[in-house]
């Protein structure tokens, strides 16, 4: 196999998921008086599948195909679908974005311990130090270059859930490496995320039904609901989960990984934006690091290797 290159296309493929996911946050967290959690993630892929369903192609006539990978497809969904986004919301809901943030973090540390763990891949100490170099990077963004600031964080429930989230979109990205539902002529990538979002919402659904029975958190119809989901459908998810399906297709989910670390940075980024206030140098510096780490980890022979035992 050819060493891996950091191509122009690769770079943008798995650039452009952060940066939509860095929106997806900021979205999320305006809406938290809005919608409960659980069902704005039922909304957000209902409407995912609206839009791709006119686009899909032979997925019935084909249903003996994808009944074989039935269980492919219920754990992506579950994974992917029906577990990271509805913990990521719940969790904006209990803990503050710095914590999220440093627990998002050990994203490349948890892509490389599920290939160890489940999937028989060792991870090579390039591929250690370019996790450390990116997780410096998220450090120095969200302690704003001032490590005291780390030490005043404190530690609530909700960031329990977004370890947990960080696990299974682990999962799921090491899934979408192992598809039993490879797009061709007469199979578009389509059909795939229709069918990882259909088994999703199966379980999906009935966590957002039972949830009604203790939040306390309205469902508010409005405009700045509608547009909201509006980015959500079509940006974090149609845009930014296509990108990252190619990307892990090129480069293997463990080098996708360093990329995800830069959703902090692009989230400090937009806040600045918002807030109306310039990028500062410890941005730049994150950047750097994380830059670093991805350049790292994609050297020849940073790939990691099936485990013998």
């Amino acid at each position: 196999m050819p060493p891996l290159r950091l191509t122009p296309k690769l770079i943008l493929l798995l650039t452009l998921p952060p940066l939509m996911w860095a929106g997806n946050a900021v979205v999320g967290r305006v809406l938290i008086d809005s919608v409960p959690p659980a069902l704005l993630n039922v909304l957000r892929w209902c409407g995912v599948l609206v839009v791709l369903l006119p686009f899909t192609n032979g997925l019935w006539a084909q249903r003996g195909r994808w009944w074989g990978a039935w269980r492919w497809c219920l754990a992506s969904g579950i994974l992917g679908m029906a577990s990271y986004n509805a913990l990521q919301y719940q969790a904006l809901h209990t803990s503050s974005p710095v914590n999220v943030t440093l627990i998002a973090a050990a994203l490349p540390l948890a892509m490389l311990l599920v290939g160890r763990l489940f999937f028989g891949v060792r991870p090579t100490r390039w591929q250690g130090l370019g996790a450390s170099l990116s997780m410096l990077g998220v450090l120095v963004v969200v302690s704003q270059g001032s490590w005291y600031r780390l030490a005043a964080v404190q530690w609530v429930q909700g960031d329990v859930l977004m370890l947990i989230a960080t696990f299974t979109w682990a999962g799921y990205s090491w899934l979408l490496s192992r598809t039993p539902l490879s797009p061709g002529a007469d199979w578009p990538w389509t059909n795939t995320l229709v069918l990882q979002i259909t088994f999703g919402l199966l379980a999906a659904v009935p966590v957002a039904a039972a949830e009604q029975a203790w939040t306390s958190v309205p469902l508010v119809i409005n405009l700045q609901l509608g547009l909201a989901l509006l980015f959500i459908v079509l940006g974090p998810s149609l845009l930014a989960y296509r990108c990252w399906g190619l990307g892990i297709a090129q480069a293997g989910p463990a080098l996708a990984g360093f990329f995800a670390n830069l959703t902090p940075v692009f989230a400090a980024l937009l806040s600045a934006l918002l807030l109306h206030e310039g990028p500062r140098i410890h941005h730049g510096v994150a950047f750097l690091l994380i830059a670093a780490g991805i350049y790292v980890s994609a050297r020849p022979g940073a790939a990691g290797k099936p485990s013998r035992c």
